[in-house]
């Protein structure tokens, strides 16, 4: 055992001094490496410098090259909608925000369907009114002409006679013209208009006093101007019903 042991220290030794002895002998590293001129290589390759369009920025003026997404500017009209849903927060009191601007989108709605509204009365106020003959008609004019001198002496004519005339001859438009200038003969006579053949239908209609007078009115003076300045003929049975609707009517001006 002590002779295993005396051997494997020798060898141990032994190592030992050989490896110091290798690295006293051992050259030093250099720090620094030198290179001669010949060394250097020189760049010869030519520079061109690089040039864009003069319009190049148009190409990424795109959507797709838009990165950050900007919130469009506001005109007068929204800040109007703004100012009108401030109010409508200070009146009422609104858990949502948007709330007062969806009350602003539906009155805005209302005003605009009153508009509509408006401007369809005043279409058919046209209509009953001599202003609005032009609807029916590039000749309605030259009729109304050609039948002034009867409108002129509406008080002494007789109408009977001229719608018997007229209904016998099939002229049923004329004969609804009759009825109507007898209508405004009666209602003058008993005083609820005062006749002049410069007015207008919707001057006479203001004139009358009761609510059901004026709405019988409207409504004849409808009929007339549909069938009168319309330029197309009527047939029986639509005659029939708009002439009974005119006696009824003078009957009831000429009793009341």
């Amino acid at each position: 055992m002590n002779k295993i042991f005396f051997v494997l220290s020798f060898l141990f030794y032994c190592s030992i001094s050989i490896a110091q002895d290798t690295l006293a002998t051992a050259e030093p590293v250099s720090e620094f490496v030198k290179y001669a001129e010949k060394d250097i290589k020189i760049d010869s390759d030519t520079v061109k410098a690089k040039t864009f369009k003069k319009d190049f920025k148009k190409k990424y003026k795109d959507s797709d090259f838009v990165y950050e997404v900007k919130p469009p500017e506001k005109n007068a009209w929204d800040y109007f909608k703004e100012w009108l849903a401030s109010i409508f927060r200070s009146i009422f009191t609104f858990k949502d925000p948007d709330a007062s601007f969806n009350l602003v989108a539906i009155f805005l709605k209302v005003i605009a369907a009153i508009i509509v509204i408006f401007v369809i009365y005043l279409i058919v106020k046209a209509i009953i009114a001599k202003d609005g003959q032009w609807i029916f008609g590039k000749n309605a004019h030259k009729k109304t002409v050609y039948y002034s001198d009867i409108e002129k002496n509406i008080h002494l004519l007789d109408f009977e006679k001229l719608i018997k005339e007229s209904i016998a001859s099939g002229e049923r438009r004329i004969a609804i013209r009759y009825y109507y200038l007898w209508l405004l003969k009666v209602m003058a006579q008993n005083h609820y208009i005062k006749w002049d053949i410069e007015k207008t239908n919707s001057d006479y209609l203001y004139e009358l006093q009761r609510p059901a007078h004026r709405e019988e009115f409207m409504y004849l003076s409808y009929l007339y101007n549909h069938i009168w300045y319309g330029e197309f003929e009527i047939d029986e049975t639509t005659f029939i019903k708009t002439e009974n609707r005119f006696k009824k009517s003078i009957k009831t001006f000429s009793n009341e």
